[in-house]
Parts: structure tokens; sequence; C-alpha cells
């Protein structure tokens, strides 16, 4: 059989399939296992304990799928004409929420054209032994991606590809057949350390290491537990997940639009109030939240994450109100919600003092008086 023929044929599909680019290596990740065993023992997978109990398979993928000798990684945008970064961002009664989760969960979509694109292969080969991949097993994803030339790892540990930035998903296909193989990306961050700087958390402790137990990211999605206070303030009104360090990127001044429809904001999630997330009961969050990624947290995790969010928005007695009216599902979200309640009171009383500062200012200017008086 012709393999290099075969892996342009691939390459082919995958696009049809509607991957933006596809690459291929081999399974050797033997030069990450001391990287990957030092960052597990010095704790900072947090509560993945998933990551510590399948230690070095991440690094082996021929232990996931025996007989493979090849992965093909692929990618696929998901960055939608209307982002509307900033004007989320920017407005602390809206709640912001990762750009990856506005729309349909990824997952399935992505496996889902994995599977199609093995059995093409599959139909050309006749006998392939296959298996697919998107973030539903112990794999070290990026580093496979950058070994088939998918792109570098950048210091926020995301792969960055200069055509196209990081507004992208991976997905992989592990395969027995043994196909040539692509370049590998090399590193073009150079002495950029936007992303380490702008992190809220300070969670980028070094150039390509991320404390997950600092980043928002992990404490919005995968950590459902009392979220440290010393990060309540920074976190903002980022209710899931966080893409400060995308923002800030260079690269990402390329990013490519995605062609995928389902990877649109969705309408409940346009312009979304703090307020109006908040007061959803739990089968209203199950029902907007249908077909999301968003949904896994479930509603008592929605609703501590919009505490906090709500904690630092502006005063508001409405908000006030409707914190107080949830009170009692558990002890853990009254916490926050506790928290986010003696955040609003304080900023009313500041609210108060400017206010009786500035009534005693504009009676002195009236009267003609020094503003020292």
């Amino acid at each position: 059989m012709n393999y290099q023929e075969l892996a342009d044929k691939i390459k082919i599909w995958a696009k049809e399939l509607g991957f933006q680019k596809v690459g291929i290596c081999d399974v050797d990740l033997q030069e990450h296992e001391a990287e990957l065993q030092k960052w597990l023992d010095a704790g900072y997978h947090g509560t993945m304990d998933w990551m510590a109990r399948h230690g070095m398979m991440r690094a082996r993928p021929a232990e996931l799928l025996p007989g493979t000798v090849r992965v093909i990684s692929a990618r696929m945008n998901y960055l939608p004409p209307e982002a509307q970064f900033a004007s989320n961002l920017d407005n602390p009664n809206h709640a912001y929420i990762s750009r990856y989760a506005l729309g349909r969960d990824y997952h399935k979509l992505i496996r889902n054209q994995l599977k199609k694109l093995s059995q093409m292969i599959e139909k050309e080969v006749e006998q392939l032994n296959s298996r697919p991949f998107v973030d539903s097993a112990p794999i070290l994803e990026r580093p496979l991606a950058q070994k088939a030339g998918l792109g570098w790892s950048g210091k926020h540990s995301l792969i960055l590809d200069k055509e196209c930035g990081s507004w992208f998903f991976l997905g992989e296909l592990l395969i027995d057949l043994p196909l040539p193989v692509d370049t590998p990306s090399e590193d073009q961050c150079g002495s950029c350390k936007a992303c380490i700087t702008s992190c809220p958390t300070n969670a980028i402790i070094e150039e390509g290491i991320v404390d997950a137990r600092r980043c928002i990211s992990y404490l919005t999605i995968e950590y459902d537990g009392v979220i440290p206070v010393e990060f309540r303030k920074a976190m903002g009104n980022r209710i899931y997940g966080c893409d400060d360090c995308q923002l800030v990127c260079p690269w990402n001044r390329f990013s490519e639009l995605t062609r995928q429809n389902d990877f649109h904001r969705r309408p409940t999630l346009i312009e979304p109030d703090l307020i109006e997330l908040f007061n959803w009961d739990e089968d209203t969050f199950l029902k907007n939240m249908e077909g999301s990624a968003i949904r896994r947290i479930g509603h008592r995790q929605w609703l501590r994450n919009l505490s906090i969010a709500m904690g630092n928005a502006p005063f508001s007695q409405t908000m006030i109100e409707s914190l107080e009216k949830r009170k009692g599902l558990s002890s853990e979200l009254d916490e926050h919600i506790d928290w986010a309640i003696a955040e609003q009171l304080m900023q009313a009383e500041e609210k108060s003092r400017i206010e009786i500062k500035r009534e005693r200012l504009i009676r002195i200017v009236q009267k003609g008086l020094p503003r020292d008086a």
C-alpha cells in the first residue's frame, strides 16, 4: 500500500468533514513523562484525581489501543462571528462564559466526525483498528498535536498555530497503520509573556506550567467545592471558564472563524444577565443548557459560580434579594451566597459614603467656600 497517498487522502477527507487542519505523528511521548509526573507530584491537578489515577498512560497511546502506531491529530475552529468578548467581560452585570462553551458541546460532534474519518480509511484499507478521542481518555493531546504539526504549546500550555491562533478544539484518532509522520511545530512565542501576566489568579506559575488549583477554568468547571476567598474577587463575572490568556495572545489576531453553526452563541446566552441566570430553577437550567458542555457542572455549581459574580457586581437591592431567596439549598452554596451579600452590602456602604461626600462638596461649592472648609 502507498501510505503517503493514503495520508494525503486522509487530510482531504478530514477537511471535507469540517476539520481545518490534520497532522500525523508516532506515539512516542517518552520525553513528556518526567514532566507529567513532576506536575502530578506537585499537586497541580487539584481534585482531578483521574489524572493521577491513570498515571503514565496519558503519555502512552498504545496502552489505550494496543497495536497503535500512529495518531491522527485534528483541529476544528470554534470562534464565531459574534464572539462579543469585551461586551460581556467588561459588563459586571453580565455573565462571562468561556467562548468554547457558548454553543453546543463539541465532544460528540468532533467524535462523530472522527468516526466518519475512520470509516473512510477502513474502506480504503479493508481492515483497520482505530479509536477516536475527544477529551474522553487519558491522553496528552497537546504534545501529540505539536508533534503532528498542528501548532506549538504556548506559555499558557494551549496549542498555538501561527495561521489561526488558539481558538480551536482538538481530537485524536488512534490507528494501527504506519503512515508517514508530519514535521513537529516549533515554538514561536519568543519573549512574549502576555498570557502569564494577564492571568487574573496567577495560575501560570512557570512558562507552560499551570497550577489548576489557581485557574478560574478549573475552579468554575472541574472543582465542585468551596472556592477559596482569595480567588473570588479575581474571578470577576467569569462564571464558566476563563479566556484571558487567549484574549491577550498576539497570535490570536490571526484567528479563523468557525464554519460550524453549532459553535455559535446560543440565544439564551446573548447578553446573559447575572440575576436572570441566577433565577433559573433547575428544570430551566437543564432545558436551556441542553446540548451544552455547561450542563455537566449541574445547577448548584452554576448557582455557586453566579453568586460569586453577583458579589463582584455593582450594588443592587434586587441582586441581594435574589441571593437571599437561594439560601438553604446547601451549606457550601450558602457560604458563597453569604460572601456575595456581604460584598454587595460593602459596596452599598461605599456608595453611600461617596454620595454623602459628593453632596457635601456640592454644598461647599454652592456657598463659594474653599473645598477644604
